[in-house]
């Protein structure tokens, strides 16, 4: 390490005193996980990477996450630590190499996953950069994700139905953890830790609240929303887990007759 550094600072001194600066491949890799969970990867389909040069915004690199969602054994264990590796090579990531002729503050940007539009959120961050100085080594550079997927399977939107038919409309969503991982009762993404339930309104005023339970099946969860008066109703689906403040939503509407 003390040689790789006396060939560092020799190599930006003869830099200097030349009036050039020797450009040199720096390899980075951007892995974007999932807040209490795994990697973001193809089966979401991906993560969108930017990486910024932070002081003049100009972009250096972009591209997808693409892989697994990574080792199950190594990212969720009860032992794990700042000194944890978390990533194989089975965990999704985008891989660049940038032509580094100075030390660059670089800001990633990510966005997804791609292939939940409704759920998809943006992650950024910062850290400096020499040339010849890798973020491929280790876990690369980890930027967490937060959010859960959820998708509102019924009713449909837009659905019309007639208040003096029905009493109540049965609501149902899958919710998933951000990397597709599923979410089942005291499985490893436990459904008994986390809060579902949906917020109603009407004409644009909340008239209330239900909760809902797990369905049966992975990631199913169902409840029963009130018909009552004409007008056309949001609903508004939320998966809350209370131990991180780990939130998603998705919204329907219908229209009562």
């Amino acid at each position: 390490m003390k040689f790789k550094a006396i060939i560092l600072v020799a190599s930006f001194a003869l830099a200097m005193v030349s009036g050039t600066a020797v450009a040199e491949d720096t390899d980075i890799t951007v892995r974007v996980m999932s807040k209490d969970a795994k990697f973001v990867g193809t089966s979401m389909g991906g993560a969108r990477v930017i990486l910024r040069d932070q002081e003049t915004g100009e972009v250096l690199a972009k591209g997808l996450t693409a892989g697994g969602t990574g080792d199950t054994a190594k990212i969720m264990h009860k032992n794990g630590g700042r000194r944890a590796a978390m990533a194989d090579e089975s965990a999704a990531s985008f891989k660049t190499t940038l032509d580094l002729d100075r030390p660059r503050l670089i800001e990633a940007e990510v966005y997804g996953p791609l292939a939940q539009p409704q759920a998809a959120h943006a992650a950024s961050a910062t850290q400096w950069v020499i040339p010849g100085g890798h973020l491929s080594v280790g876990d690369g550079w980890v930027i967490e994700l937060p959010g859960f997927v959820v998708n509102v399977l019924e009713p449909a939107a837009a659905r019309k139905v007639s208040a003096s038919q029905v009493e109540s409309l049965s609501v149902s969503a899958n919710v998933m953890m951000m990397c597709g991982c599923p979410i089942t009762p005291d499985g490893l993404w436990d459904a008994n830790q986390f809060e579902v339930g949906m917020t109603i309104s009407k004409n644009g005023e909340k008239v209330g609240e239900e909760a809902m339970s797990y369905a049966g099946s992975s990631s199913m969860f169902g409840g029963e929303m009130p018909v009552t008066e004409p007008g056309v109703y949001e609903i508004i689906v939320h998966a809350y887990d209370p131990e991180n403040g780990n939130t998603g939503i998705d919204k329907t509407t219908v229209v009562v007759e």
